[in-house]
């Protein structure tokens, strides 16, 4: 082996990517990890000091609930079993996990379910096996990154219509008709960084008039939305309507994980042919435990989908009072103070976690150049106390 020569290229890459990272830090986009630890309902440690937390997608304060945790410890004392030690094909499939996509096609009103590990992996599974290079697909431009990346990686041609217009939308598609084999629309339910709906309501006729399938990224809708917390669909009342669904576990729900929903011969499809499903070690039986008690939560304590909006009006009006509107929803607990400059708003950022308060400083590529913002997440747990010290404090650092 020529140590030399190894070392060199070694070298050379460190130089390369530490001049990559200093450009970064220059544009005020260099990001760093956090040590986090949770207590009770919104208090955290971060770095080793005590803050409330307004950045996690933790909604409904059921990540720390005491009796998710107890489901997932009975679990592993009753099976002896940490891991599923193979993929759901081989035997990897435990029964806890037969009942868990039972519960969650069940809770979203559907034929069946699928777990995948993440959301990025249900998306980029999905879409491509659903679509393909001889079809389109019409997706909204602030769509998640999932998204986007499921979307190329199906060899579809993509339309990208301005965010939430319909007309922009319905014009691509009378446009296109008779090229492809098929077509799909794919959208965010709640769209994670601006807190808005999209309005499916609205989508499902242009999509039917057109032959088009509905794709919908729910991640930050489920356990939320709608009389019983199934959704942005159920939320406008087209449950019935939409194609493919996709849930996150790992927000509202407080576990981890995702899934999709719809018909009985999607599921089965997408078993034997979606890729990030196939080749992928199943969560650990315990991890599925702990989602069915929180399903259970959700559907049983509709307080906390009450508690969240009055909290996020409360926010809402206190940035009102303050003189900064915030973007989304009316009643979104998705609170965007869009500032502009990435710098500014890193700074902002790191000056309110001097204050005690954790909020989202998001800069490029998340948000477009020239749209950093920060993102004020609020839950069922957050108390009028934390959430009038939150105003404050921002009261100061944006003057």
């Amino acid at each position: 082996m020529n140590t030399a020569l190894n070392t060199s290229v070694s070298s050379s890459l460190d130089e390369t990517l530490a001049c990559e990272l200093d450009t970064l830090s220059r544009a005020g986009l260099r990001r760093a990890m956090r040590v986090v630890e949770r207590g009770a309902g919104a208090q955290i440690t971060l770095d080793g000091a005590p803050a409330i937390d307004f950045s996690s997608n933790n909604y409904l304060g059921i990540a720390n609930d005491p009796r998710v945790a107890q489901a997932a410890a009975t679990q592993l004392l009753q099976s002896h079993t940490t891991g599923s030690a193979a993929a759901r094909l081989i035997s990897g499939t435990h029964p806890a996990h037969a009942e868990l996509e039972r519960d969650l096609a069940r809770f979203k009103g559907s034929e069946a379910a699928l777990l995948f590990a993440s959301g990025y992996a249900a998306n980029t599974g999905t879409i491509p096996v659903v679509v393909g290079k001889h079809d389109a697909i019409y997706a909204d431009e602030l769509n998640h990154a999932s998204l986007i990346d499921g979307a190329r990686l199906s060899r579809a041609e993509v339309r990208v219509f301005p965010h939430t217009d319909l007309n922009a939308l319905r014009a691509m598609l009378q446009d296109d008709a008779g090229k492809f084999r098929r077509q799909m629309i794919v959208v965010d339910g709640v769209f994670s960084m601006d807190g808005d709906l999209f309005p499916l309501d609205e989508l499902v006729p242009v999509a039917r008039e057109y032959g088009a399938w509905t794709y919908v990224d729910d991640a930050h809708a489920t356990g939320i939305l709608g009389a019983h917390g199934r959704g942005s669909a159920e939320h406008f009342g087209v449950e019935d309507e939409i194609d493919i669904v996709m849930g996150t576990l790992g927000k509202a729900i407080g576990t981890a994980g995702a899934f999709i929903s719809g018909s009985a011969t999607l599921i089965e499809y997408l078993m034997n042919r979606a890729r990030a499903f196939i080749f992928t070690t199943a969560a650990p039986p315990a991890l599925a435990a702990a989602t069915r008690e929180a399903i259970r939560i959700v559907r049983d304590e509709p307080w906390r989908r009450q508690r969240l909006a009055q909290n996020a009006r409360l926010l809402r009006d206190g940035l009102r009072d303050i003189g900064h509107l915030a973007g989304g929803d009316q009643d979104g607990y998705i609170v965007p103070v869009v500032l502009g400059d990435a710098e500014r708003t890193a700074a902002i950022g790191r000056a309110l976690c001097e204050r005690g308060f954790l909020v989202g400083a998001v800069r490029p590529p998340t948000v477009p150049r020239g749209r950093s913002r920060l993102r004020i997440t609020v839950s069922t747990s957050h108390t009028r106390e934390q959430i009038s010290g939150l105003v404050e404090a921002l009261r100061i650092v944006l003057r």
